[in-house]
């Protein structure tokens, strides 16, 4: 059984529905304000061809009924086509941008940004680095799959299963392995499992207000940003001590988070002191 995931004998109330509280990977609660059922920003895809089935079958994915027992759907997004240039990928209010471009070698294959506004996520960011994925280790669909699918996973809230990158990846639940881990061998883990759902569930088991929703959407547009030096201090190292997740304080109560998926061997070492 992999770690990071704990089986608890409780279970959370979600409105008038019980969510069993099986998953355990919430990203520091991390998520959108929802003032229906379900979170439904649009998420603009800003992608060239190769991508774009990628896209399509992860947001499928994402927004899927769980088809699990007291489990409800709360992803509704709404695709559609993005107007921002891909190799910035400037964040808009409101929505989830995806775009892909060479961005250099930069050591990382994607990133996931997200920006904090009022305890809510204000914008996010899926970015995905051709450098990398034109060449002949990773231009595969596996690996396409796996890191489009995790990066739009973190713009919702999710963390990891399991964050080593050496562990054997085990089908956890619906006989599916996971997107939201980390892995070498990305073969067969395109797509959430039964644990992604149940934690999304959890994480937005509580309404917001649609004034709450607004508010959240006024956070400054700052950029991005492709390199450590732009995105603030480390605040979370992988097991080989590579920093992965960083934060940037843009004034009172509004800060950019910044997620990353390294590739293999790559990516500057730090302390996790």
């Amino acid at each position: 059984m992999k770690s990071g995931f704990k089986l608890a004998a409780t279970a959370l109330l979600c409105g008038a529905i019980a969510v069993p509280t099986y998953a355990g990977h919430s990203w520091n609660n991390y998520h959108w304000a929802k003032p229906g059922l379900k979170v439904t920003v649009p998420i603009e895809w800003n992608l060239s061809s190769e991508w774009l089935p990628h896209f399509d079958n992860a947001v499928s994915d994402w927004n899927a009924d769980p088809d699990i027992a007291n489990v409800p759907t709360v992803i509704g997004v709404v695709p559609r086509k993005g107007s921002v240039n891909p190799r910035t990928c400037k964040p808009v209010g409101g929505r989830i941008e995806v775009c892909n471009s060479s961005y250099g070698r930069t050591g990382w294959l994607g990133i996931a940004q997200i920006w904090l506004s009022n305890g809510h996520i204000s914008q996010a960011v899926t970015k995905l680095n051709d450098t990398y994925f034109n060449t002949a280790k990773y231009n595969t669909s596996d690996w396409r799959a796996l890191v489009i699918c995790q990066e739009i996973g973190h713009d919702f809230g999710l963390g990891h299963q399991d964050e080593d990158f050496a562990n054997a990846d085990l089908p956890l639940g619906g006989g599916l392995q996971t997107c939201m881990d980390y892995t070498n061998v990305p073969a067969g883990n395109g797509q959430p499992n039964d644990h992604d759902y149940e934690q999304l569930a959890l994480i937005y088991s509580h309404p917001d207000s649609a004034a709450a929703a607004v508010a959240s959407y006024g956070v400054s547009q700052a950029p991005g940003g492709d390199t450590p030096g732009e995105w603030g201090r480390a605040i979370h190292f992988t097991k080989d001590g590579r920093p992965d997740q960083f934060e940037q304080i843009l004034g009172p109560g509004n800060r950019k988070i910044t997620h990353v998926f390294w590739a293999i061997g790559e990516g500057p070492r730090g302390s996790k002191g």
